[in-house]
């Protein structure tokens, strides 16, 4: 059964149009710099803190739950993408947006990206900070409307990081799908433009060329919403060595693409239930661990499909978490509100953030 037709149109129509998503500003579309003094690659000496308060441990936290080590920060690298000013918000800080060729994937799309106050802190001037790449759900073309700022998902990373219950994250949009007509899974579907490579090759590809980040898998992690939150979900069980967390929300467990049609073997490779089997076999080590943090609103379907897949893939390294929304559907603005309800604070404490210079 296609599960994902009737949740891209109750996304789509839950959300609005990405127009009325788009609240404007007095600059957009001037110039912007993301641009920081910086000053060589540097390894952090404090590895469990970060800017803010810490969000500490939670009883029965397992020991390997954060990184331990000092972070290796990774300056950017270039080539310099040319933003423009698409959002701004109350603090000062802005959306910017570009667009970006993939080298690997051959596809050229729209990407947007906000840092966080503290990204500009010269304090912070030699880390790297952590990214959080942000999948829509609906169409995810021709805009993710994770850059509206009336959804408010930014600003609530700006006060989470302020109360301890989040890293400062940098947060990174691209489109999801490279048309309005089709879902691709967040995969490389053979003989269509190779989205999987997109997500998680060449976004983060970008990022490392304009940003200061993290060369471990620690200051890499999902987020994402129906077909946004599957993507991101197969993306951290598919590349667990790049990426370590990921809140998915209200998302699909299985690819149901009708793309799919003649290449059930591709298909299965690309299948979150088949590769969280695969991985909960492996050894419950640090470098293996994954964490999935799940959402779901008690006024939309699914809650007994994700309750299913962390009974049966709850194993070994796989980790897992179920976030419930009193009254949720199946939106983003309920979803950012589980968010700050409990699973952002939850990755973020498996995650490395931010550390000043001594």
């Amino acid at each position: 059964m296609n599960r994902r037709l009737p949740r891209l149109l109750a996304t789509t129509l839950a959300l609005g149009t990405a127009a009325a998503l788009v609240t404007g500003c007095s600059d957009e579309g001037a110039p912007l710099s993301f641009d920081t003094p910086t000053s060589g690659t540097t390894q952090a000496k404090d590895p469990g803190k970060e800017a803010g308060k810490d969000p500490g441990k939670e009883p029965g936290e397992d020991a390997g739950a954060r990184t331990g080590g000092g972070p290796e920060t990774v300056l950017p690298t270039g080539p310099k993408a040319s933003f423009r000013t698409a959002n701004s918000l109350e603090d000062g800080t802005k959306i910017g947006v570009t667009t970006l060729s993939g080298a690997k994937s051959g596809f050229t799309g729209k990407v947007w990206v906000w840092a966080p106050k503290q990204y500009f802190d010269p304090k912070y001037a030699k880390s790297g900070f952590p990214v959080l790449v942000a999948l829509p759900g609906g169409n995810g073309y021709p805009m993710n409307y994770w850059m509206g700022t009336d959804l408010k998902l930014q600003s609530s990373i700006s006060t989470w990081a302020e109360e301890g219950k989040s890293l400062p994250f940098i947060v990174v949009m691209p489109v999801l799908n490279p048309d309005d007509t089709y879902y691709y899974d967040g995969s490389d579907i053979p003989g269509q433009p190779r989205m999987g490579t997109w997500l998680t090759e060449d976004v983060p590809d970008f990022v490392r060329a304009n940003f200061r980040t993290f060369a471990s898998r620690d200051g890499w992690a999902f987020m994402g919403s129906s077909s946004g939150g599957f993507a991101g979900l197969k993306a951290v069980l598919q590349r667990p060595d790049r990426f370590k967390a990921v809140i998915a929300s209200g998302p699909d467990t299985v690819p149901d693409s009708p793309l799919w049609a003649g290449h059930e073997t591709e298909r299965q490779a690309n299948n979150p239930e088949k590769l969280a089997r695969v991985l909960g076999t492996k050894p419950d080590t640090e470098k293996n661990r994954v964490y999935l943090a799940f959402q779901i609103g008690t006024e939309e379907s699914g809650m007994d499909r994700l309750k299913a897949f962390m009974k049966n893939y709850t194993k070994g390294p796989v980790k897992t978490r179920l976030q419930v929304i009193e009254g949720g559907g199946h939106n983003a603005k309920g979803y950012v509100r589980g968010m700050g309800d409990g699973s952002i604070a939850w990755i973020s404490r498996r995650l490395q953030g931010p550390v000043p210079s001594p």
